[in-house]
């Protein structure tokens, strides 16, 4: 009973759940505070306040109240504060908080009988809304940004991505260039992810290196920040505002403030470590580098966690490289298309009668490249390939690509989803360089994760095992793993300490579900070029068509 425990958060659009977990990594407690509704008095909208333009936020002071929440909804479930050696997190990539000049002092002096919210709020912030990932009115701003160096290749060379309109450092630029008051006021700048950090130390963390990727303001490269998009954004100031470089997770930053420890309970020596983005907080929870992760749930996202190599994954306007949160000179590699489940869904029940059992058994009755047939759809204005909407029928004998009118009702099933898959394939064998290391597995999460037939596809597609998660809650899980690891890692010898050492240890948080068949990944591997030719022609008639 006096073992040592460890604890994750992770702030999401919704909610803020936190995750338990023992030193053999066993999850011991999990809570969660769902904004609408156990917070409604704050007015959000599954966690947003939307404006005008495009505009999207949410209050600090809810994100601050369901802190209070949880830690009492937790102490009343029996967990032992005196116990957690170590606290760290994931939050929504993209969100920035604004700290008002009294912040370091209220941060330093919380009373005990004071809740966080009774005390930080609204003093502690020159903004009380703070502006989140759902934020689209930032367009002006990344033109601006992406000219400023030289077009979108540029700045993706630079930051890792082309400028995005939820990216941090156009909200920055918005603020500094059309409400300069606030803007003025303003002491530090954090990400969600940094503030709840400085919440636990009671002074100003730094930003973690993998969040920061997301900001258009991070030399991808050297992971410091560059002093030219900072001054386009935000003047001479912002560096200062900013804060020192951003940092490793697994970082000592220093023990919990004393508030913590006289309110709750924890020990002296807790240790709070960086908290990451959400989505590099799932890639530590359930992967290593040389392994992939492919999310199958409302939108695909894929994340691959590339080891350090002599030449750095190349980078592209459509995708996103992000430092990896605890491996120096590692990257995440990110894809993400607006078009999953939901054009899914929609071919299983326009040709699968609204089954997904016949849709499987349509898929499983077809053989793989569909008889020459490949389809591409788009219900909703894709971000990969950009801006192209519709559906693309196309006949792919002899090497060639030609569009065609119809299919076979029955043809439909396999061709969404090779399709979905041969265009992450084809971007992946773009972005990595040749001496890469090969990929090791691919790990599956979201609904579709569940479906073997899926499984079985994937596994012959990107031609590698395929692995399932354990648990649905990876934000708070990696949370809890980057606590664990800052807690771990001065215990252990030296060149023996990294992050996958420990996880290495701790055993696997997935569980293998489909292995390739040799065969028919060859096949596959003949359909990329085909592939790529039917995207062209499809982002050559959108383009033409919006002339």
């Amino acid at each position: 009973m006096s073992s040592p425990l460890f604890l994750g958060f992770d702030l999401s659009t919704q909610q803020l759940k936190a995750i338990v977990i023992s030193s053999d990594t066993h999850i011991v407690h999990e809570s969660s505070v769902h904004f609408d509704n156990h917070l409604p008095h704050h007015g959000t909208d599954n966690g947003a306040i939307h404006g005008e333009d495009g505009e999207a936020a949410a209050p600090v002071a809810m994100w601050i109240e369901a802190i209070d929440v949880l830690l009492a909804q937790m102490k009343s479930a029996g967990v032992d504060f005196t116990r957690i050696h170590a606290v760290s997190g994931s939050a929504q990539q993209h969100g920035s908080v604004y700290w008002s000049s009294d912040a370091p002092e209220l941060l330093k002096n919380i009373p005990s009988d004071k809740t966080l919210e009774e005390h930080l709020c609204p003093g502690a912030f020159s903004l009380q809304d703070a502006p989140i990932w759902q934020d689209s009115s930032t367009t002006e701003e990344c033109r601006a940004l992406e000219a400023e160096v030289g077009g979108p290749q540029n700045l993706a060379d630079l930051t890792g991505s082309r400028a995005y309109e939820r990216f941090t450092g156009p909200q920055i630029s918005k603020i500094y260039h059309k409400d300069r008051e606030i803007y003025d006021a303003t002491h530090r700048i954090s990400l969600v992810s940094s503030f709840l950090a400085s919440l636990f130390l009671q002074t100003y963390a730094p930003v973690e290196v993998s969040d920061a990727s997301g900001m258009n303001l991070m030399n991808i490269l050297t992971s410091k920040w560059d002093d030219h998009l900072l001054n386009a954004c935000g003047g001479p100031s912002l560096k200062e505002k900013l804060g020192p470089d951003p940092v490793l997770g697994g970082t000592n930053l220093g023990s919990i403030g004393g508030w913590w420890m006289r309110k709750w309970g924890f020990p002296t020596d807790c240790i709070i470590a960086p908290f990451t983005g959400d989505n590099p907080g799932t890639v530590v929870a359930l992967s290593t580098p040389g392994d992939a992760l492919l999310s199958l749930g409302t939108s695909t996202t894929y994340l691959l966690a590339a080891p350090p190599s002599a030449t750095p994954p190349k980078r592209m306007t459509t995708s996103h490289l992000l430092s990896h949160p605890t491996t120096e000179g590692a990257s995440i590699i990110m894809l993400c298309y607006k078009n999953g489940a939901l054009a899914r869904s929609q071919i299983m029940e326009r040709y699968a009668a609204g089954s997904w059992d016949k849709f499987n058994e349509l898929v499983e009755q077809t053989p793989p490249g569909n008889n020459s047939r490949l389809g591409l759809y788009f219900p909703l204005i894709e971000i990969i390939p950009p801006n192209v909407q519709g559906q693309y029928l196309f006949s792919t004998t002899n090497h060639s690509v030609e569009p065609v009118e119809s299919f076979p009702d029955e043809a439909h099933p396999r061709a969404i989803l090779e399709s979905q898959f041969l265009s992450i394939k084809s971007r992946v064998l773009e972005i990595l360089p040749h001496d890469a290391p090969p990929l090791e597995r691919l790990i599956l999460t979201g609904g579709a994760a569940g479906n073997p037939t899926i499984r079985q596809l994937v596994a012959d597609i990107f031609n590698l095992k395929v692995y399932v998660a354990r648990t649905k809650e990876a934000g708070s899980l990696g949370g809890a793993l980057l606590a664990k690891y800052v807690w771990w890692k001065p215990q252990q010898t030296e060149g023996k300490n990294s992050y996958t050492d420990m996880r290495h240890q701790d055993g696997d948080s997935v569980s293998e579900v489909a292995t390739p068949n040799s065969h028919v990944a060859a096949q596959y591997e003949e359909l990329v070029e085909a592939y790529r030719k039917a995207e062209e022609w499809v982002v050559a008639r959108s383009t033409k068509n919006t002339l």
